[in-house]
């Protein structure tokens, strides 16, 4: 006859633990969603470099009396060139960007800003990504929608094209404009 060990009992009960995590995670609000703590709370500082030939991000940008966009981006990064069309098209609608450009280089991103055309009323240059780190950025491109007081509203992360940007960023948008 053979004896049972409490050590039997391990791995259906990781098993278990495994099968419930899961559960939890596809049954939570936003799957798809990263969460900020930014959330609520006034936007972090904008860096003090800018490139050179272009308007400065200032903190009083992110506070006008109007909904504010702060957009992370690299002359690099294959999804912010993506997303650049957008960004223009948003500029030419009155909405206000400010772009912080982080991990690059300034002769990069100012020949992409000429070549492409810029989108932001402000350029803040972030080439150690300090800044980045404070708002909480974990990778280009990712927008931030700011309320009329400078209050962080809404984090997108990824580029602003397809259908993730359409169901989730644009109606975030319009809720804050109707503030």
């Amino acid at each position: 006859m053979a004896r049972f060990s409490p050590l039997m009992l391990v791995p259906p009960v990781v098993f278990a633990g495994f099968v419930a995590l899961a559960a939890v995670g596809m049954y939570r609000d936003d799957p798809q969603g990263l969460p900020s703590t930014l959330i609520g709370q006034m936007a972090p500082l904008l860096p003090v470099e800018t490139l050179s030939g272009f308007p400065k991000a200032t903190q009083s940008m992110l506070a006008t009396g109007e909904v504010t966009l702060v957009n992370f981006w690299a002359s690099w990064c294959p999804p912010c060139r993506a997303e650049h069309p957008e960004l223009l098209r948003l500029q030419a609608q009155g909405q206000s960007i400010i772009g912080v450009n982080f991990k690059d280089t300034g002769a990069n991103a100012t020949k992409y800003l000429i070549e492409d055309d810029n989108p932001f009323t402000g350029i803040g240059f972030d080439p150690t990504g300090r800044t980045a780190i404070d708002w909480g950025v974990t990778a280009p491109p990712e927008t931030f929608i700011l309320g009329k007081d400078g209050t962080v509203l809404f984090r997108f992360a990824g580029p602003l094209v397809g259908s993730d940007y359409e169901q989730r960023f644009v109606p975030a948008l319009k809720a804050a404009m109707a503030e």
